[in-house]
């Protein structure tokens, strides 16, 4: 009888938990058994790895073969933990040595043939490996993703009998060691390229330099995609820890291959308004970021706002506020991280030409608001800046293109703005709690009693009174200034567009 032990890792969240794979051989008839909550695909790991052995010119045991995943009540899915099946069934019959297992973990799918196939969710496998002061094993199709985290030992394979050179010491492999993607400046579309829109312009540096929700209503074709594209290139750039933790959500989703030239790009995802609640949020039986955690960090664009179902835009409220989402399961039960930069756009009214100079629209007062009503109040009392974008007279398209302010001009401020945001709070403005709005946002008295005028006029509630001043306190950051002004006060209340009437 004989025990190897292996380590791996499964898939939990953006987490990677420790899992201990254990294999045993014993007398008994010729079987192979797989204990410790595996799902289906796990399960015919045992025919992968018999054909992968064989193929490899390897001897599979005669015996009884029993191969346990600890810990037993962890769900382990997929076929992450081939190789180190077939390495511990290797290493439990003397075929390898089993010196250097205690010093690495291992990832990777076999196919019959031996060869290793990539797996999905390796960046927060190879953080954890890293944090566990062990080298990683895996496909080399993995390896530039692993490579992104710095201090970690990554060793690339395509074959199982590489790998069994190399712990045997008659072929090493050798360490990867490749690039950590761009350094400079991301290839953003540039804020110049958009003609006019001045005012929806500012409304967007506001909200890149507090982090603030935004919402643009105007008639087609006025440029409001075009404005929000341009958002990521604004935004500071994404520290290298938090480039990693956004690359981390798109790992774990399996929907993409990685790109190791666009991991320091701030995610911008703008689903189609027929998405589902579960493609929004995340879901499915073994559950999986949806659109609100593969853009965190980021930006997530929702045009057509209306256009949506009512129920799919409701599940925004939490994350909206706590940065992250829960989703249960019968049998699973996963977080993922959701703090997102909301940009939405929409039309004034339901054939969008609602105060077109040309006098195009036709729709009634009614019809106007049962369109917007497709937005719940809780909601948009959520959506910190709403903002006009209108349609541009014909001489301002067809005339010469005027010298406009770059992305690069803007992220300056913005990046200084949320500079003193960080260097006070520690967070965003987006982000104060009402302690910090005590502290941090203190108004004159004619600032307090024209903030009073506009709860009285426009009936805000309180927390659209909170984002008022959080808003604010932005514009005053804009601004270089330490107290909030009357002018700052007075641009933050003009932002909320759509708390006065549907006409006014």
């Amino acid at each position: 009888m004989s025990l190897c032990v292996l380590h791996s890792r499964a898939r939990e969240g953006i987490g990677a938990p420790a899992v201990t794979v254990e294999v045993h051989l014993s007398g008994g008839l010729p079987a192979m058994s797989i204990v410790g909550l595996p799902e289906l695909a796990v399960k015919e790991s045992k025919d992968r790895v018999r054909g992968a052995l064989l193929n490899g010119r390897f001897q599979f045991p005669a015996g009884r073969v029993t191969v346990n995943l600890a810990p037993a009540d962890l769900p382990k899915e997929g076929g992450r933990f081939d190789l180190a099946i077939a390495l511990g069934v290797l290493g439990a019959s003397g075929q390898i040595r089993r010196e250097a297992l205690d010093r690495i973990e291992l990832l990777g799918e076999l196919a019959l043939s031996g060869a290793l196939r990539p797996v999905s969710g390796v960046l927060p496998a190879a953080l954890a490996a890293r944090a566990a002061g062990r080298a990683l094993v895996l496909p080399r199709e993995n390896a530039a993703e692993a490579g992104m985290v710095n201090g970690l030992t990554v060793y690339p394979a395509e074959h199982l009998v590489e790998v069994c050179g190399h712990l045997n010491g008659s072929a090493q492999l050798a360490p990867f060691a490749g690039g950590d993607g761009p350094q400079g400046d991301m290839d953003y579309p540039d804020l110049a390229e958009v003609r006019g829109q001045d005012h929806a312009k500012r409304a967007l540096e506001i909200a890149a330099a507090g982090a603030h929700s935004l919402l643009m209503i105007g008639p087609p074709g006025t440029g409001k995609s075009m404005l929000a594209s341009r958002l990521p290139g604004i935004l500071p750039p994404l520290t290298e820890g938090e480039a990693l933790e956004a690359a981390a959500v798109r790992s774990v989703s399996g929907r993409e291959p990685f790109d190791p030239q666009t991991w320091r790009t701030r995610p911008f995802r703008s689903p189609h308004h027929t998405a589902s609640g579960v493609a929004l949020v995340g879901g499915g039986s073994n559950p999986r970021p949806g659109e609100i955690s593969l853009a965190h960090l980021g930006v997530l664009f929702l045009d057509e706002l209306p256009e949506f179902d009512r129920r799919v835009l409701e599940v925004l409220r939490e994350p909206l506020e706590s940065g992250q989402i829960h989703i249960s399961r019968a049998a699973h039960q996963a977080e993922f991280p959701a703090r997102f930069q909301l940009l939405a756009a929409m039309n004034p009214c339901p054939c969008g030409y609602l105060g077109d100079p040309g006098g195009r629209c036709r729709c009634t007062a009614e019809q106007v608001s049962r369109y917007r009503a497709r937005i719940s109040g809780p909601l948009l009392d959520r959506i910190d800046l709403h903002v006009e974008v209108p349609r541009l007279p014909p001489e301002q398209l067809s005339a010469p293109a005027p010298l406009a302010e770059p992305s690069a001009a803007v992220r300056a401020r913005v990046v200084a703005a949320r500079e003193l945001a960080m260097g006070r709070a520690g967070k965003p403005n987006r982000d104060l709690g009402p302690r910090e709005l005590d502290r941090f946002c203190t108004l004159d008295e004619g600032a307090r009693r024209l903030l009073n005028q506009a709860l009285q006029r426009l009936g805000l509630s309180a927390r659209a009174y909170h984002r008022v001043l959080k808003v604010a306190r932005t514009i005053a950051d804009l601004a270089g200034v330490d107290r909030i002004g009357t002018a700052h006060l007075s641009e933050a209340i003009g932002y909320r567009r759509l708390d006065r009437t549907p006409q006014g």
